[in-house]
């Protein structure tokens, strides 16, 4: 008897090779790799000496590897649809609704919590019939219910869709003419050209849009955002507005388009539901949220300089202002002016962006005024920065005086006046040029100050039905942002409204009803081009 079980013995290992290997303390801490690679470690346990159900599957593979590598032919990677793949939702369980563990199905795209053995990933595997799922966090691919890691470099499009990285050379020549001559291709071999693609108008988050894609092409934050990393307790709001800003410039998407809603979500309830996806609002208003908020969520402080915010956006502006007395030696008609013999206090404030305000339409106007809007130039609007135009304000006449400008204007033109019964637009047109605008009329400081000449990146502008307002639902929001430098064949505009991404003339740009500009302050290497 004992002689026919050893013979049986030698039959059994060539018909099926062992599930399971004996092995010492020794070698169970650090056992040989079956192919000679990195030798398998030990998996950490916690404090009570158990391991979670991830870690034991991990182990079990870790020892069943010794004998029986994976082969490509297991791996049911020919059942991935690349075409239901979408990373910009909320990374969520679509049974828990948990955000702990989540795994994403590659075969539908759905997401699950965990795939341990009583996980939702797991019976999703088994009523389905789909095996290849990726974690959301670490971007690694497993096949469940067997529980194996999957490394096989088809997989890498995937996950580089899931999570981008960016280095400081692929990023240097994103706002160069040579990033226009290399157009990126989706799926469906779509031509894009990256941070240049729509992002999605779930509801009435058009006004949004505008403002992420402007500030996802100020070349500063733009490069911080694209070379980070968070991975740790950084603020969820911060971490988001990373992940998006990388989606929209990644190079290797699968579709020419971006959804905001992670991002949106977040900002809903940081907003405590102030700027939702659900009803119209304010750019402007959600502008100096936003970049508070980030400068709050990077680190900064009330001291200049000390957040990327602060360092692109943050200028000084001096106040001054004099009670209004009035004289009996003055006209009826004439107005009140500063007296030099009087106390004038003058304050000197930081700002994020100038606010500019347009000279109000006519009230009366027959059949052939209304026809005509009015058209002003940005340099006599402007002039309420020169030191010398005073405004009168609850008795006090006011002039402002710039005293220091930051590497890049945002300029608010305050187009919407509220009363206590409606709210009104003003129609008129700005006309600007696009590169050469000179701010150092508006500037008090020393000859050391750096040029005050700026070329514009992005314009902002707004349409809806006459008579209405930005709160309406025909209200239209639409970006007008730069690609490439420099003037001439080198520059290229383009208009995106939502998913709409078009080429625009130059000429065009000016003809619409601006809200917000973003000007960027032009090097001194840079040659002077006639707008």
């Amino acid at each position: 008897m004992p002689s026919s079980t050893k013979r049986a013995e030698p039959a059994e290992d060539t018909a099926r090779p062992p599930k399971r290997v004996r092995v010492d303390d020794a070698a169970e801490q650090s056992a040989p790799a079956a192919d000679g690679g990195e030798p398998v470690k030990e998996v950490a346990t916690g404090a009570d000496g158990e391991m979670s159900e991830d870690e034991e599957e991990e182990a079990a593979y870790a020892r069943k590897a010794l004998v029986e590598p994976p082969k490509a032919s297991d791996l049911y990677l020919d059942t991935i649809n690349r075409a239901v793949l979408d990373f910009d939702f909320e990374k969520v369980c679509s049974v828990s609704l948990s955000n702990i563990n989540i795994y994403g199905c590659l075969v539908c795209g759905k997401y699950f919590q965990g795939r341990g053995r009583n996980s939702y990933a797991f019976a999703h595997a088994i009523h389905d019939d789909h095996h290849v799922f990726i974690n959301l966090e670490t971007t690694k691919v497993y096949v469940l219910p067997d529980g194996y890691p999957v490394s096989d470099p088809s997989l890498e499009d995937i996950a580089f869709v899931l999570s981008p990285a960016f280095t400081p050379a692929s990023i240097s020549t994103l706002s160069t003419a040579a990033h226009l001559q290399r157009p990126s291709y989706d799926l469906s071999n779509k031509p894009y050209i990256p941070g240049y693609v729509g992002l999605n108008n779930i509801k009435r988050n058009d006004y949004m849009n505008v403002v992420i894609h402007s500030l996802l092409h100020v070349p500063p934050l733009r490069d911080h955002l694209l070379l980070s990393n968070y991975r740790g307790k950084e603020p969820e709001l911060l971490k988001r507005f990373a992940g998006l800003a990388k989606k929209l410039w990644n190079p290797r998407l699968f579709k020419s388009q971006v959804s905001p809603h992670e991002f949106l979500q977040e900002v809903n309830r940081a907003s405590a539901g102030k700027f939702s996806l659900e009803k119209q609002g304010d750019p402007v208003e959600f502008l100096g949220w936003l970049l508070n908020h980030l400068h709050k969520d990077m680190g900064g402080t009330k001291k200049k300089n000390s957040s990327v915010i602060f360092r692109t956006f943050q200028g000084e502006v001096r106040m001054e202002t004099q009670q209004i007395l009035v004289r009996p030696d003055t006209g009826t008609n004439e107005k009140p002016r500063f007296d030099i013999d009087r106390e004038i206090k003058s304050t000197v404030s930081p700002f994020l962006f100038l606010a500019v305000d347009l000279p109000p339409p006519p009230l009366f106007q027959d059949s052939v005024e209304k026809n005509i809007i009015p058209q002003v130039s940005i340099q006599s609007v402007l002039a309420k920065y020169d030191g010398q135009k005073t405004q009168e304000s609850a008795g006090h006449l006011r002039r402002f005086k710039c005293q220091r400008l930051p590497p890049y204007i945002i300029l608010h033109f305050k187009r919407f006046t509220k009363n206590q019964f409606v709210e009104e637009k003003n129609p008129t047109i700005v006309n600007f040029p696009l590169r050469g605008l000179d701010f150092r009329e508006y500037l008090d400081a020393p000859a050391s100050h750096p040029p005050a000449v700026y070329d514009l990146i992005a314009n902002v502008t707004h349409e809806s039905a006459a008579g209405t307002t930005h709160d309406k639902e025909s209200t239209v929001w639409k970006v007008h942002l730069r690609a490439g430098a420099g003037g001439g064949e080198n520059e290229r505009w383009f208009q995106i409204q939502d998913l709409i991404v078009e080429e625009i003339r130059k000429e065009m740009i000016v003809l619409g009803e601006t809200i917000l500009q973003i000007w960027e302050r032009r090097s001194e290497t840079s040659s002077p081009v006639n707008a």
